[in-house]
């Protein structure tokens, strides 16, 4: 066997350091010391007990978070607009054929990928605005943007300008689903990271449930303000989340990587509850250490470095489990007000079976929660992605009695709704949680941005197929676009199967040697880390 070298960082003088001098005098720190003691505090630490020592930690979590409602109302309503009475009277055109109004397939295209081009731009600013201005200054100015990119969507006159207002409210979207989990991520300790994490699907669905209520609510005006007023719904975030999210601290991770030690204790102590403020010293020498463990592999901070060595195989997982969310079907789904009007189903009563889809999507939420507790990610992505190819496959196969059987619409819409709540519970939630934990910390913000990106370009795909796939003047697939999702599904499972690891109870300073080690994805869950003595090989971490 090799020689191996440790990669240490000792005795860390802040004072010489250059780029913590405009903190201020420090004394030494024993970082290697300090950091043994930190991960040992992580894995002890109990959730309830990680509730009371950092409660503002789950608070401001919870806060930011509250910023990726909007996406997820937004999702909701485009989708189902297209099934809207008076938004397609007024954008569509008239087709004798069905005697009604309906978008063309081509709008129905470019309106849902509008919504997806904006949030491209803004995830991949974000890659950089974070990591050079920091999230909350990045937050507020996208809060700025978003309350006066309403005003476009709101005014369109005709889809053209409903199209541009779409594509520029996106913009500060694409910021916020990225803003989230790397936030979270990185104020929360190990006992609650995965809960907040996931909890960003729980605001999805918040969002979802908030505009699935609106769009039942006014589904039986006949003025323009049944689509005006949802879009107007969207300013009621924008001001009270300003001006509470004004006085969020900045991430500490962020300010380690800006050499600014004394300010991310500072803000360790601020996340702390008064009461209990030992171990903060612990916790910054845990980041700095891991830091440089990172610098050690050569894990650099810029786009390239995502694709190289270790860390593509990093990038490669946060990008596919974010995919899994739409190549497991959610475009079928979150379009289910239109296809039950297809199938079927009146427009009054579609609205309300999406509407108590989103509400048991947010019931699913709060299950993953001891789900993830119990078994883990890997395990609960897995079966889910099982279960939601099942439901498709049936819903395929019940389309060809639709026409004779009166009673299969209904069985199709509940297994929808299934789909829904089975998303909920596995692929929604985790598929927010891995990517955050996934990524190294020095390349964290930039891995969820990628992996958020690709899957904004494969929902555009999706929605570039499904409006054709279930249009009935169109391909007129109907129910049987089940089957198209359902092999995709099985695609995402196979992937699962073979390169999805287990990131549960891990710190990200565990998660740096496991990659480094090349361990299979199968294995993570039982192979055992000791940071202090031979898993600490310089020699094997730089490839």
């Amino acid at each position: 066997m090799s020689k191996q070298k440790e990669v240490t960082v000792e005795h860390i003088d802040v004072k010489e350091d250059a780029e913590a001098q405009s903190v201020g005098g420090v004394e030494e720190w024993n970082i290697d010391a300090d950091f043994k003691e930190a991960n040992f505090l992580e894995h002890d630490l109990g959730f309830f007990q990680a509730v009371k020592k950092y409660p503002k930690a789950m608070l401001w979590s919870v806060i930011v978070s509250m910023t990726i409602v909007m996406e997820g109302y937004d999702t909701n309503l485009i989708g189902n607009f297209f099934a809207y009475p008076e938004f397609v009277k007024k954008y569509g055109s008239y087709y004798e054929s069905i005697d009604g109004y309906q978008l063309s397939g081509a709008w129905q295209v470019g309106l849902n990928n509008a919504a997806q081009i904006g949030p491209i731009i803004g995830a991949f600013a974000n890659g950089y605005l974070s990591q050079k201005f920091g999230f909350r200054k990045v937050m507020l100015a996208s809060l700025v943007m978003m309350a006066a990119f309403i005003f476009v969507s709101f005014f369109a006159q005709n889809i053209v300008t409903l199209f541009f207002g779409l594509v520029l409210c996106g913009i500060p979207w694409g910021i916020f689903a990225t803003m989230g989990p790397a936030y979270s991520s990185e104020i929360c300790p190990l006992a609650f990271r995965g809960y907040l994490t996931a909890y960003t699907n729980m605001c999805f669905a918040m969002g979802q449930f908030i505009g699935g209520g609106v769009l039942e609510a006014l589904v039986d005006r006949t003025d323009q303000w049944s689509y005006r007023i949802p879009f107007a719904v969207q300013w009621a975030w924008p001001l009270p989340l300003f001006i509470i999210l004004w006085f969020c601290p900045e991430s500490p991770w962020w300010l380690v990587r800006q050499g600014r030690y004394k300010d991310a204790e500072k803000v360790v102590k601020r996340l702390s509850s008064k009461n209990d403020q030992s171990h903060t010293r612990q916790m910054v020498s845990m980041m700095i250490r891991t830091n440089e463990m990172e610098q050690e592999i050569d894990s650099g901070s810029s786009w390239i470095d995502c694709f190289k060595g270790i860390d593509l195989r990093r990038t490669e997982i946060a990008c596919v489990t974010f995919m899994g969310q739409v190549s497991t079907g959610s475009a079928f789904a979150y379009s289910a007000s239109y296809f039950f009007t297809q199938a079927g189903l009146s427009a009054a009563d579609a609205y309300k079976i999406n509407l108590g889809g989103t509400a048991i999507a947010f019931i699913g939420t709060i299950i993953a929660w001891f789900l993830m507790a119990r078994f883990g990610r890997r395990p609960i992505y897995i079966t889910g992605v099982f279960f939601m190819a099942l439901f498709l496959f049936i819903i395929g196969c019940l389309d060809f009695g639709r026409t004779k059987i009166e009673a299969i619409k209904w069985v199709q819409a509940v297994l929808a709704v299934l789909w829904l709540f089975v998303f909920s519970m596995s692929v929604g939630p985790v598929g927010w949680t891995v990517p955050s934990e996934v990524g190294a910390t020095r390349l964290r913000q930039k891995t969820i941005c990628l992996a958020r990106i690709c899957y904004y370009i494969i929902t555009i795909v999706a929605n570039c197929l499904q409006p054709y796939m279930i249009n009935p003047t169109e391909w007129n697939w109907n129910g049987k676009t089940g089957f198209f999702w359902c092999g995709s599904a099985t695609v995402t499972l196979i992937w699962c199967c073979f390169r999805l690891p287990e990131t549960k109870n891990r710190t990200f300073a565990e998660l740096d040697v496991l990659f480094s080690r090349k361990i299979s994805a199968r294995k993570f869950a039982e192979t055992e880390v000791d940071l202090y003595n031979d898993t600490n090989e310089k020699e094997e971490m730089e490839q």
